[in-house]
């Protein structure tokens, strides 16, 4: 399978009045792990469903290799979708459940059951062709899903919060499978998902939406560290957004220190201490402001703080960079 580019060009999304997603723009560079990140009802759904072909185009046009897929049937895209319920048939194994697209396409039954079993190979589920979905557990039902969706070669898969539906163990384990098969394949992988974890975990490039726009892209490394805006700096997490002398500012909660009240650059009281294991999370309310700051463990405890207590608060100026509130 060879990577493709994916380009969204002016595209919007309508229901009736309601404006689900906002002419947004944003080229996806080919073979990435892109995560589109939000809040329900931000319109990272509705854009994945359109590039899959689910969902009809309002306006503006979805481009895959250099060619406009925007009204093209899903089968003729070059795409693939794994939904969230894995939608697996209940009266096929899991062999028939993976081949049922070549079925409808034709192909005779020991050729797709021959590509069944090597896309079963990949997800390491071939000792399970025989069973239904039934007798599988929830990763193993995604890993057929997966199997499924990847059998048709798509130049782009599309992956509508593929895990929201497993245990927080089994939710880490498949990340890592996910992403190794991503690379595997070097394809193009498009992940909806709500969680910053998964995102940060998964993604090479994070896409956050808000309101039907996208409010930043680029590398998830550079979202996290410097957030654009005070939603992506609020939702991404790990960050306080404070209003200080020279305009807002965005300053990472593991960069903020305790000060006596009368030297910090904010001052207030504690109002929360949440011990986290290896940290401990310390909020204070400070000249109106809510701030966080994340204190290792040791250092905490070293001089423990009970809620109450006044606190200065303080940062280096370099762990500081202005955001638009």
């Amino acid at each position: 399978m060879q990577p493709h580019e994916l380009e969204l060009i002016s595209l919007t999304k309508r229901y009736g009045d309601a404006l689900a997603v906002d002419t947004i723009d944003h080229r996806f560079g080919a073979g990435v792990y892109a995560c589109l990140l939000g809040p329900s009802g931000c319109g990272k759904s509705s854009t994945l469903r359109m590039i899959a072909g689910h969902e009809s185009v309002s306006d503006g046009s979805i481009v895959l290799d250099g060619r406009d897929v925007s009204r093209l049937p899903p089968a003729r895209r070059g795409t693939a979708m794994m939904f969230q319920s894995y939608a697996l048939f209940p009266h096929l194994n899991v062999r028939d459940n993976v081949a049922f697209s070549l079925r409808m396409k034709g192909v005779d039954k020991i050729k797709r059951h021959a590509r069944a079993m090597e896309m079963l190979e990949l997800v390491d589920m071939a000792g399970h062709a025989e069973r239904r979905p039934a007798q599988l557990s929830g990763g193993q039902q995604q890993r057929v899903a997966l199997a499924r969706a990847l059998i048709t070669r798509p130049q782009v898969l599309l992956l509508d919060e593929p895990l929201s539906a497993l245990d927080p163990f089994l939710r880490i384990r498949m990340r890592a499978e996910l992403k190794r098969l991503q690379r595997e394949l070097g394809i193009t992988f498009i992940h909806v998902t709500h969680g910053q974890d998964e995102a940060l975990a998964l993604a090479d490039e994070i896409i956050v939406m808000n309101g039907g726009r996208i409010e930043q892209a680029g590398p998830a490394r550079e979202v996290w560290a410097r957030p654009a805006t005070g939603f992506v700096a609020r939702f991404i997490g790990g960050h306080n957004v404070i209003d200080a002398p020279g305009g807002t500012v965005a300053v990472r909660a593991d960069a903020i220190r305790l000060a006596t009240p009368e030297a910090g650059a904010l001052t207030g009281h504690v109002t929360g201490v949440e011990y986290q294991g290896a940290h401990v999370a310390l909020t204070a309310q400070a000249n109106g402001q809510e701030v966080t700051a994340l204190l290792p463990e040791a250092v905490f405890f070293d001089a423990p703080i009970a809620p109450g207590a006044a606190v200065g608060l303080s940062w280096d100026a370099a762990r500081a960079h202005p955001i638009r509130a």
